[in-house]
């Protein structure tokens, strides 16, 4: 111990040591106490310097030793880059030509037109050109009190208060007020942190949170209570199933759940939160329209319901009932298999429900065999949030597609994928105070909004390639998707249907 102090103190480069100890003070000081933009160096001050002088050599260590920028998984470097860089209304644009196998399975080629749609003719107001709003009114056709046009053909989808953080999820409602899209609460109902002021769509999940008895049964009374409270509600969704673990309910771990997430939901502290695997307000097609009118009829709200797609029997039921009742979900959400943010059994996440690509088409020639595919508002989600993917879905019959890890991403997300774990290094998905203190809210909402907008903007200048002013009027005929080495086909044709057409007219463009 003395010798260490005395060559602090004697030895010649003593004064530079302490110099330098003093500038890790200072540093580690700044990154807690002084800047707000960063929440790695917030929550691991000085080290975590490390991270942005890593990621600036990131292109060299990656040529010699790291994986390419196309296979890190689920979202590669090349996309994570895409959504930081529009997100912080930086370049997102790339050189020297594409990187991908054109050729490769699955690859999607949009055709352009030799004479694309003039951009200087398109409506888009000029308080926001990336402005699009939904091309159809949810609740239409059902003639619902309170019908619904989405502002934004682009909106959060469900990611809950207890999955997320208070101040991720207050970064998200105040971007999406900014970006005019809608956010959706996920299963854990209404909290505090979703009123910033954007529109709501409120899902109930299988144990009704914020709906429910002391019994855990579904309590209509609450319900039209927190309706009445929160103007904002403009849809509730019903939740069937979801990507991250299709045909299992919720979960959230104990070290996850807060005293305020336990009165939120009603349940107890210090305990796993499962969610049951079924509903108990409806145990078939019947039932389920019933309860869906239920709703619609004392709320005056649309409402939809939301499914990861597995057998179809209940679907075919669906549609053939919904058409002889006149009545049933005024829109249905698709999520692929391929999405999640929440925490899951890995045999679930990897091998339960099918990809977003098949499971749409499965479910949306169901409906319109029926006639009624035009009569339904349609939602895609499952890594949707890029504008090919995006158009992709809209060629498939979507008229919005809800974003979640993309969402993610754009408030800070670095793809740590310790979401379950309450340990998000950077203050997205954990309850941590400490941790959550990183994630700045009045920075990250405007970069939620940009990356809402900047999605929004490539989707239109896609459409205008391919001679649409709007993308719901994508059709199977605009998009070659490759089935094998050097081999294409037209979406229509893989899928086996054409979507049925939209009426745009100017009035989504006010």
């Amino acid at each position: 111990m003395w010798d260490i102090l005395l060559f602090l103190i004697y030895h010649p480069i003593a004064p530079f040591v302490g110099v330098f100890l003093i500038f890790l003070f200072i540093v580690g000081i700044y990154d807690i106490f002084i800047q707000r933009k960063h929440a790695i160096q917030h929550n691991f001050p000085v080290i975590g310097h490390l991270r942005y002088f890593l990621e600036l050599i990131g292109p060299e260590l990656r040529q010699y030793w790291v994986a390419n920028d196309k296979e890190e998984q689920p979202f590669n470097r090349d996309q994570r880059r895409w959504i930081y860089s529009t997100a912080k209304q930086a370049n997102s644009n790339f050189g020297f030509g594409s990187t991908q196998n054109m050729k490769q399975s699955g690859y999607i080629l949009i055709k352009h037109k030799a004479l694309p749609f003039p951009a200087e003719k398109a409506l888009h107001p000029l308080s926001d050109p990336s402005a699009i709003r939904c091309a159809k009114v949810i609740g239409e056709f059902h003639q619902r009190k309170k019908p619904f046009r989405p502002n934004s053909v682009v909106n959060i989808s469900a990611m809950s208060f207890g999955s997320l953080g208070q101040h991720a999820i207050t970064a998200l409602n105040k971007g999406a007020k900014m970006a005019g899209c809608y956010h959706n609460t996920g299963e854990g109902g209404v909290s505090p942190y979703h009123t910033s002021g954007a529109d709501l769509v409120w899902q109930l999940g299988t144990a009704y949170f914020g709906a429910r008895d002391q019994d855990g049964n579904f309590c209509l009374t609450k319900l039209l209570e927190k309706i009445d409270t929160h103007p904002q509600i403009r849809c509730i969704e019903i939740k069937l199933s979801q990507g991250a673990k299709p045909g299992k309910g919720g979960i959230l771990p104990a070290e996850k759940i807060t005293p305020e997430i336990a009165k939120i939901r009603d349940i107890e502290l210090g305990k796993d939160c499962y969610s049951p695997n079924h509903h108990t307000a409806f145990d078939s097609v019947d039932t389920c329209i019933d309860f869906i009118e239920l709703i619609a009829k004392e709320s005056g709200l649309p409402v939809g319901i939301k499914a990861a797609i597995g057998q179809i029997d209940f679907f075919k039921e669906l549609a053939k009932r919904m058409k002889s009742r006149k009545a049933g979900p005024d829109y249905i959400v698709i999520d692929g298999a391929e999405g999640g943010t929440g925490a899951a059994p890995l045999t679930f996440t990897d091998h339960v429900a099918l990809p977003f690509r098949v499971a749409f088409s499965r479910i949306y020639t169901l409906f319109q065999s029926e006639g009624l595919a035009d009569r339904l508002v349609w939602i895609g989600s499952g890594k949707l949030g890029f504008p090919d993917q995006a158009a992709l879905a809209f060629a498939m019959g979507c008229d919005a597609i809800n974003i979640a890890r993309e969402a993610m991403l754009a408030v800070g997300c670095i793809q740590a994928q310790k979401c379950h774990t309450n340990h998000c290094p950077v203050g997205v998905a954990t309850q941590k105070k400490w941790l959550q203190a990183g994630l700045n809210v009045y920075e990250k909402a405007p970069r939620f909004a940009h990356y809402v907008q900047g999605l929004r903007k490539e989707l239109i200048m896609l459409s205008h390639s391919v001679g649409h002013e709007h993308p719901a009027e994508f059709s199977g005929k605009d998009i070659e998707i490759a089935i094998g080495d050097g081999c294409y086909t037209s979406l229509d044709t893989l899928i086996g249907y054409r979507k049925m057409p939209v009426h745009i007219d100017a009035k989504l463009f006010l």
